[in-house]
Formats: C-alpha cells, sequence, structure tokens
C-alpha cells in the first residue's frame, strides 16, 4: 500500500490573521459548474457577505467562474482571520447546497495568496475581474454577471486599468 500525504501548502497560521490583503480561489467538488446559475450565485455570495463582515473583511473583488470562485479580500483588523472567514463561509454555503442538491460543494482545500508589499491590490482585481475574459466567457469583464465587489464601483476601476498583475505561480524567474 502506498502512503500518500498531500504536500502541506499553507503558510504560518500567523499570516492568515492581520490587516492583510488575500487573493483566494475556492473550488467546486469535482469541478462541477454550479456557478452557470444565478439563483446559486446570488445565494452563496450572500454567505460569503455575511461570513466576511463576521470575520472583519472586506470584498473588494469577486468572480464566480462556472466551477470556481476568486476572492480578493482583505482584513480590516489586527484579528482580521482569513482561515476563519474561509471555513465560516464554506460550512454556511456548503450546507445550504447539500440540503437543496444532496451532493457537495466545495473541494476540501483551497488556494491562496498574501499580496506582497510590492504587489497593488488594483492589479490583482483586476485579474481577478478579467478571468472571464480570459476563458472566453464573454469579451469585457463588465458583461460578466458574476463578477463584483462588496466594496465599490468596480467598473470604474476596470475602465481605469492598471498594469497587469502576473501571479507569481505564472511569473517567470
Amino acid at each position: 500500500m502506498v502512503d500518500f500525504r498531500r504536500k502541506k501548502i499553507r503558510l504560518p497560521a500567523s499570516r492568515y490573521i492581520g490587516r492583510n490583503w488575500y487573493f483566494i480561489t475556492l473550488c467546486t467538488a469535482s469541478r462541477t459548474a454550479w456557478f452557470n446559475d444565478g439563483e446559486w450565485v446570488r445565494a452563496v455570495r450572500a454567505f460569503l457577505q455575511q461570513q466576511a463582515e463576521a470575520s472583519g473583511f472586506i470584498l473588494v473583488a469577486y468572480c464566480f467562474m462556472p466551477d470556481h470562485l476568486h476572492v480578493l479580500a482583505s482584513g480590516l483588523h489586527p484579528d482580521s482571520d482569513l482561515t476563519g472567514l474561509v471555513k465560516g463561509f464554506k460550512q454556511q454555503s456548503a450546507f445550504w447546497h447539500k440540503r437543496k442538491t444532496g451532493q457537495a460543494l466545495w473541494q476540501r482545500f483551497f488556494y491562496d495568496h498574501v499580496l506582497r508589499t510590492d504587489e497593488r491590490w488594483e492589479a490583482v482585481a483586476n485579474y481577478i475581474w478579467l478571468n472571464p475574459v480570459r476563458k472566453a466567457l464573454c469579451s469585457r469583464p463588465e458583461e460578466w454577471p458574476y463578477s463584483g465587489s462588496l466594496t465599490m464601483d468596480w467598473r470604474r476601476l476596470v475602465a481605469l486599468g492598471c498594469d497587469p498583475w502576473v501571479p507569481p505561480w505564472k511569473r517567470k524567474t
């Protein structure tokens, strides 16, 4: 029998607490396209907003793709806890979804990136909002009905443009 152990992808717990900027991606279980339906997106977005407020975060950018969700969040307080936000959000939305469908909503883990001091949040937000354009789901970010911001007029920020952000995992060294 092969002993399979998943690679630890998390930073120390202290890196997820405080007034930091976080880019997170959550994928649906089996990459099922649950977010092609506006009703599902509205319900899950409401859970996300509720949990963000309870955890001391603002949601600057989000984009629901058919089988995953991108979020740019910023901690408002020294004790804002990203892992608590994600755990609470996934629990609430998964419970609601399981009651509706009998199926799992989320993969077990999520991907995160703590923005470095040289990374501009505006560029990361634009990267998130341009995701449906890169995947050829629309021609302009404003056309995608499942993107937005809970804190600002995001379409104005997109129109201003900014230097393109390249995720660290796609950068050539």
